[in-house]
């Protein structure tokens, strides 16, 4: 018996292994659907709810890609309808989420193996835009220790304000925790009934989250080159510098349109007061990077407000990060290409650097297979629902950019329609351009190239 168990556990790694050196991407994308599954099952445990009772497959399946995917989108409330034991699943699977879907390859890699293997290595470099493969190992770990530290920041911060707030310690320990993995990880999951409605003038619970949204948007190459490179900002890399100037910029322009379309709506801002509405504006601005908390009505926003929400998500945060979208450096490659064409250069330059032709071509790709995904998904949801498009779009473009944010009709949705949404996460998290790898047969090279001819654009 042992023989046929030791002789299974060899085929199956034979079979990885097979799976790692032809297809990476599928390999990885296969480890991320298995991961989900389990947590579906786990979710699926009688004592996982409140009630006692199994909850459905389909609530079950939706929040665990919701949680595993880092998303936040809901279609039963977290805080009442999960048990503690549940929450603390939903919880892990944010974690495990939040690694991403590369470097959990290689984590289990090493739990096997004991060891990084070079495709390992290959699949987390992908990840975390690492070149110098020697120094994967180290990074694994680095990535671990900085995430877990910045979310145990985020709750010692959150500790004193719950208790403030008359929690018992076990309660405003716990809530500081789930609040700062969630904030951190870019989840908006939020561990109690009434969320952070009740707290849109509280700087000292808002902040910090705020804080934990943005680091995590940014992604672990940009955390860790700022960190290595904490004095010198010149020895910064070209990712680094079109990451933070780019996603400075979109949170400065969003805090400014959405604090000017809602300024007076009495549905959001209008009621409150200056101090409130300042911190609703900064809080509003940062969470479509894609987080997906709120602390106002989204349903009552203007559709000029859900309008550059819907672009806020679509473009997301920083590569290899917690968030989601076609991310910021997609967007500033774009926009590099725009001002390169206008003033006729030949080359797209940032920061004293040459951008490659074929960052450009990817950046194209992503955007177009990102925009169709979203487009697929709505009209799927167009004809299952029969609701209004800028109402589907948000909710698509949501689950797509793995934010979270809702009108407040995902929970209404037909099962159907869930299945759309647990897809779209899915593609959503684990990229678009790793999905189309994965799904690739095999890779093209061409030994005869046809002549060259420019074709008419514009």
């Amino acid at each position: 018996m042992a023989q046929g168990v030791s002789g299974r556990f060899f085929a199956g790694r034979e079979l990885v292994d097979r799976l790692a050196r032809h297809s990476p991407a599928r390999l990885a994308v296969t480890v991320f659907a298995a991961v989900i599954s389990l947590f579906t099952l786990l979710l699926m445990a009688p004592w996982a709810t409140t009630s006692g009772r199994p909850a459905p497959f389909i609530d079950a399946l939706f929040t665990a890609t919701s949680a595993v995917c880092v998303t936040g989108l809901v279609v039963v409330p977290t805080g009442t309808y999960w048990s503690t034991y549940g929450q603390v699943v939903i919880l892990v699977g944010i974690k495990i989420g939040g690694l991403g879907v590369m470097t959990l390859a290689s984590i289990l890699g090493m739990a096997v193996s004991r060891r990084i293997g070079l495709t390992q290595k290959l699949l987390t470099a992908s990840e975390t835009k690492t070149t110098r493969l020697g120094e994967v190992g180290s990074l694994v770990r680095v990535v671990i220790i900085t995430s877990t530290t910045i979310e145990l920041t985020i709750a010692l911060l959150l500790l004193p304000r719950f208790i403030v707030l008359e929690e018992t310690f076990g309660e405003a320990a716990w809530h500081g925790l789930f609040y700062g993995i969630s904030a951190f990880n870019n989840a908006g999951f939020i561990p109690t009934a009434e969320g952070l409605t009740p707290y849109v003038g509280d700087w000292m619970l808002l902040m910090p989250i705020i804080v934990g949204v943005f680091i995590g948007s940014l992604g672990f190459p940009v955390i860790l080159n700022v960190m290595r490179n904490r004095r010198r900002a010149s020895r910064w890399s070209l990712h680094t510098k079109l990451t933070l100037t780019t996603s400075a910029v979109l949170v400065v322009v969003a805090v400014i349109l959405f604090a000017a379309f809602e300024w007076t709506n009495e549905k959001t801002l209008g009621p409150l007061s200056l101090n409130e509405k300042i911190l609703a504006s900064l809080f509003a601005g940062v969470m479509p990077r894609s987080a997906g908390f709120s602390t106002i009505d989204i349903n009552g926003m203007h559709e000029s407000s859900w309008l550059i929400t819907d672009a806020l998500m679509f473009v997301g945060g920083g590569s290899a990060s917690t968030a989601g979208g076609i991310k910021v450096t997609t967007l500033a490659v774009m926009l590099l290409a725009i001002v390169s064409e206008a003033r006729g250069d030949r080359d797209l330059e940032a920061f004293g650097r040459r951008v490659p032709r074929e960052t450009l071509r990817l950046a194209v790709a992503v955007s177009f297979i990102g925009a169709t995904a979203v487009l697929v998904a709505s009209l799927l949801l167009l004809e299952i629902t029969g609701w209004t498009l800028d109402v589907i779009l948000f909710e698509t473009i949501s689950a797509f950019a793995t934010v979270g944010l809702s009108t407040g009709v995902t929970a209404d949705l037909p099962t159907a329609g869930k299945y759309v949404l647990v897809v779209l996460m899915f593609i959503g998290r684990t990229g678009t351009m790793t999905l189309a790898a994965a799904l690739a047969l095999r890779d093209r090279r061409r030994v005869i190239r046809y002549p060259e001819e420019r074709p008419i654009i514009g």
